[in-house]
């Protein structure tokens, strides 16, 4: 095999040689690589190379040979050094200016020893082409690993981690750095390019989260190391919680099961230059946790709950659980049923991991307890607003409790001390606790009627609803003894509503002043709970009806003895009056008159008539009969 050659230099096997034609008498062993090469190019421009020649010269005559421990770099940046020395022409990059830097400072190249030298021009490079340029700072921070210490010593890091910070802060498009967005390369005048032509159209500003697709390429320690930069200069916590996400997303694959998409965001040019770091999924965890900040909200909770399945996967350290644990209690009443079921990695036999939950309700009680201890103490536990997220979170525990119910091992006290772990007034209605009882009773038949009425024992009957209240009547799970004290809260509930009914009715029907305080008390008095107004409501509509149609039926009756009476009248007046043309004057009909009728009227009208206030009066009963049927 050919010995390859590079600019002079060339490698064969092990051992670097320069193509000079003169014996090498200089050898420097850099992590197992040999250098071999001449003392005066090196000597003439790098102290340190200069001292160690000073310190071995009483020993050897012609050659030498050094071991340059802890070099920062390895044998990349030694070559580069190398060829510098003897003038072959070297070429900066974003990739390996870190690297160079710390060699130059390492082998002492200053201006001491030549003007212009290696330590001098590496600084020049840094700060006038990659720490005002977002990509090569990038390239430059993903590629300064091998040198971490070194360049921490240099403040090389703090000056790149700073200058990132910068940008961050700042719109991407007024200096014209390259970027990647809507599928488009970006020219330095804000343009969009096509096959690198400009086509003269403008793109939309940059969003906030541009950068977060660089940074993940970092590993953790830097990605620790710029968070925290990052956080000093003052950076929103909500962008710096995204990024955090964003780089737990990318490295934890159990993350995206259940979390949501990220929406396929666009790499940027940087990226595309980039190779994701090798990382250590337990280690990155721990780190993510404590890099976290203290912030509220829906999709951070999620992602709380999230990072919490995969710690229980990768079996973190307790303190980094039990911090997660108590942040997810923070903020408790934004979290949903399917994050909170948390499946149990464990030997145990239950298929969640109950005590996980039940260790963040407590931390969320005690916070809460917190909380209620500088109220005031006149204010309503269950109708004041602070009590909101109380509620929230026994109406979550109560699916939640529904949920894991169903689970053949999940043994009764554990579902006890879950129902228990909230304060009573966080529960204005146990109709969730009755429905996972029910649920547990269901998946659970061997249990004794003893262990049911223990079970029981946590439910208010008087806190049931009405439809509860009718469903436990008849269910045939619960014990004897429970559906009695059922039937007897529930008769209790219906006559303090009936009572309130009547009361309210009272109340209406008394003086306005006197109404208002017999109302005001009697208000006090009615169950003010969900169902059991309804019915109070229903009955005082239905007592109102009945009245109305009683007074209508009395009217009704009043009108009818009338009409018998008249009748009776009627059939018991003189037999002239039962006529047929008197019987049709009576009831205002009109017959038409024949002659010989004309003529018998004409005869008769000589003769006796009717009393003039007979037919008066029964004109005028007529006359009252028909008003009152044009009721109807």
């Amino acid at each position: 095999m050919a010995p390859a050659k590079v600019s002079g230099f060339y490698k064969h096997g092990n051992d670097w040689f320069f193509n000079a034609g003169l014996p090498s008498d200089l050898t420097i062993i850099v992590d197992g690589v040999n250098f071999h090469l001449h003392k005066f190019p090196l000597m003439s421009k790098c102290g340190k190379i200069a001292s160690i020649f000073e310190e071995l010269k009483s020993t050897h005559d012609k050659t030498f040979t050094t071991k340059l421990e802890e070099f920062p770099g390895g044998p990349d940046a030694f070559l580069f050094a190398a060829k510098f020395c003897y003038g072959i022409r070297v070429e900066f990059t974003a990739r390996n200016i870190i690297m160079v830097y710390c060699a130059a400072d390492f082998l002492e190249m200053t201006d001491e020893y030549e003007e212009d030298n290696l330590l001098l021009k590496s600084e020049n490079f840094l700060h006038k082409n990659v720490l005002r340029n977002w990509k090569d700072c990038i390239l430059a921070l993903q590629s300064c690993v091998s040198c971490m210490p070194r360049a921490e010593k240099l403040h090389i890091l703090k000056k790149c981690l700073n200058a990132v910070s910068m940008m961050v802060c700042t719109d991407p498009s007024l200096f014209g750095w390259p970027m990647m967005m809507y599928g488009s390369l970006q020219s330095p005048g804000g343009s969009i390019l096509w096959n690198g032509i400009n086509t003269g159209a403008r793109i939309r500003s940059a969003e906030s989260d541009w950068w977060f697709e660089d940074i993940s390429y970092f590993s953790v320690g830097l990605f620790e190391r710029l968070i925290k930069t990052m956080e000093e200069r003052g950076i929103r916590c909500e962008l710096l919680a995204g990024a955090i996400m964003y780089y737990a997303r990318k490295y934890l694959p159990g993350l995206g099961r259940w979390q949501s998409t990220q929406g396929g965001k666009a790499r940027t040019v940087a990226s595309f230059s980039l190779t994701p770091a090798t990382v250590d999924q337990k280690v990155l965890l721990e780190s993510i946790e404590t890099l976290l900040p203290k912030k509220k909200g829906k999709s951070f909770c999620r992602f709380l709950l999230g990072l919490l399945r995969v710690a229980s996967i990768l079996g973190v350290n307790q303190t980094c659980q039990d911090s997660l644990e108590r942040r997810i209690g923070m903020q408790l009443e934004l979290a949903s049923l399917d994050g909170l079921l948390i499946p149990s990695y464990s030997d145990s036999d239950t298929l969640y991991n109950t005590d996980c939950v039940e260790r963040i309700v407590r931390h969320f009680v005690s916070l809460e307890s917190g909380l209620t201890l500088f109220s005031p103490p006149s204010l309503d536990l269950e109708s004041s607003p602070s009590s909101e997220p109380l509620r929230k979170v026994a109406r979550l525990m109560d699916s939640y409790l529904a949920e894991v119910a169903s689970d053949v091992n999940l043994k009764p006290g554990k579902l006890r001390t879950l129902a228990e772990v909230l304060p009573e007034s966080s529960r204005p209605l146990h109709d969730g606790l009755y429905r996972a009882l029910d649920i547990y009773f269901k998946a659970h038949p061997w249990l004794s009627d003893g262990e049911k009425e223990e079970l029981c024992n946590i439910i208010d009957y008087q806190k049931l609803s009405v439809d509860a209240c009718a469903h436990a009547s008849q269910n045939e799970r619960l014990p004897l003894r429970v559906i009695l004290q059922v039937l007897f809260f529930e008769q209790m509930h219906l006559r303090m509503a009936l009572a309130g009914c009547l009361n309210v009715l009272e109340a209406e029907s008394a003086p306005t002043g006197q109404g208002e305080i017999v109302g005001n008390a009697t208000a006090g008095q009615i169950v003010q709970r969900d169902g059991w107004v309804t019915v109070v409501r229903e009955n005082r509509v239905l007592k109102v009806d009945m009245e109305k149609m009683r007074s209508r039926v009395g009217e009704l009756e009043e009108e009818f003895s009338k009409i018998k009476q008249e009748m009776k009248r009627v059939t018991k007046s003189h037999s002239s009056l039962s006529s047929p043309r008197v019987v049709a004057r009576k009831f205002g009909c009109k017959l038409l008159a024949k002659s010989s009728d004309a003529q018998t009227d004409v005869a008769g009208s000589t003769g006796p008539t009717p009393r003039p206030s007979v037919e008066q009066a029964c004109s005028s009963r007529n006359s009252r009969h028909r008003k009152s049927f044009s009721l109807f």
